[in-house]
C-alpha cells in the first residue's frame, strides 16, 4: 500500500543563542500535503525543545511509497479486580457472585448451548479507577459528562518519582516536562505494595503546590500508582480539589509504569458512563 511521506530538511534558531540543523528527515503524513508551520510545530514539540526563536523548513518534497508503520505494543497499568479485595481501608470490597450461572441457562437454551451472567457489588473507588470533577465537587461534570478526549487517546508523559526520600511529589520533580494536553502519570512504585497492609499507609502524593503546577502549565489528565493522589492526613485533600475543579480527571492505583516509556505513548482511561457517580474502575493502559 502507498502512503504520503514529507521529506525536509531544518534550521531552527534558539532565542538563547544557538542553533540545531537537520536534513533527510522523513515523516508519515494524511492527505496530500504538510504546511512548513505544522512541520515546525511537530519538530519542536516532538524533540521537546525550549527557547525556540526562528524555525526554517526547506527543501520540503512529498513521497508517496511503500512503508512500514511501527509496531505498537499495549501496556496495561491497571490492577484486577478480586472478590473481597480491599482498595482503601475503610470501604468494603467488591461482591462477586453469579446471577445466572451456566447450568442454570441450559434449560433455556439448545442442548450443549449454555451463558453466564455474573453479578458484583461494589463501591465506586474499587481497584485502578478514574475520578471526575462531580467526586469532589457538586457541581463539577460527573462520569456521563467528561468527554472522551480527556481519557482516552492522550499524549502521555511520565514523571520518574520511584524511591525518594520525601513523600511529596513537589514542583521541583515537574518543572522542566512539558504536559500541556498530556496524560501525566506520577510513577512512584507503590504499586509493589499493592493488596499488602503496607500499601496503606506512607504513600507518595501530589503536593498542593504540584498540583497547582500542573494545573497551571495545562495538564489533561493526572495519574498516580499509589493509594491516593492526596496526603491522606490532610483533610483539604488539595490535588483533588485543586485538578477536579479545572476539569482535569484524576487516575488511582495504577500499576507498572515502569513498563511505560517517559514519553511518545498515548494513554487511555475509561471509566463506565454512569449518571451522578463521581468514580468508576477503569482499564487503564498505554499504547506505545
Amino acid at each position: 500500500m502507498a502512503d504520503r511521506r514529507v521529506q525536509f530538511d531544518f534550521d531552527i534558531e534558539f532565542s538563547n543563542g544557538g542553533s540545531l540543523k537537520g536534513e533527510g528527515f522523513r515523516l508519515d503524513i494524511e492527505g496530500d500535503d504538510i504546511s512548513d508551520r505544522t512541520l515546525a510545530e511537530y519538530i519542536v514539540g516532538d524533540l521537546r525543545l525550549l527557547m525556540v526563536g526562528t524555525v526554517r523548513i526547506r527543501n520540503k518534497t512529498i513521497l508517496t511509497e511503500p512503508h512500514k508503520r511501527p509496531r505498537s505494543r499495549l501496556v496495561d497499568v491497571s490492577h484486577e479486580i478480586e472478590d473481597g479485595m480491599i482498595t482503601y481501608r475503610g470501604l468494603p470490597g467488591p461482591a462477586i457472585s453469579d446471577y445466572w450461572t451456566r447450568e442454570a441457562s441450559r434449560s433455556h437454551f439448545a442442548p450443549g448451548t449454555e451463558f453466564h451472567i455474573g453479578r458484583i457489588d461494589m463501591v465506586a473507588n474499587t481497584g485502578t479507577y478514574v475520578d471526575s470533577p462531580f467526586h469532589r465537587h457538586a457541581d463539577g461534570p460527573d462520569l456521563a459528562a467528561l468527554p472522551l478526549e480527556s481519557l482516552a487517546d492522550l499524549p502521555g508523559v511520565v514523571i520518574r518519582a520511584a524511591g525518594r526520600a520525601e513523600r511529596g511529589i513537589d514542583v521541583s520533580a515537574l518543572v522542566g516536562q512539558e504536559v500541556r494536553g498530556k496524560a501525566v502519570l506520577l510513577h512512584t512504585g507503590w504499586d509493589v505494595h499493592w493488596r499488602t497492609d503496607r500499601y496503606f499507609d506512607g504513600h507518595p502524593f501530589l503536593t498542593r503546590a504540584g498540583a497547582k503546577w500542573l494545573r497551571d502549565q495545562g495538564a489533561a489528565l493526572v495519574g498516580i500508582d499509589s493509594l491516593n493522589i492526596d496526603d491522606t492526613s490532610d483533610p483539604r485533600r488539595s490535588a483533588h480539589t485543586i485538578l477536579l475543579r479545572a476539569s482535569i480527571p484524576i487516575a488511582e492505583h495504577l500499576c507498572h509504569l515502569d513498563r511505560v516509556p517517559d514519553a511518545g505513548f498515548r494513554f487511555y482511561a475509561v471509566p463506565a458512563k454512569v449518571r451522578a457517580f463521581g468514580t468508576f474502575p477503569v482499564r487503564a493502559f498505554a499504547l506505545v
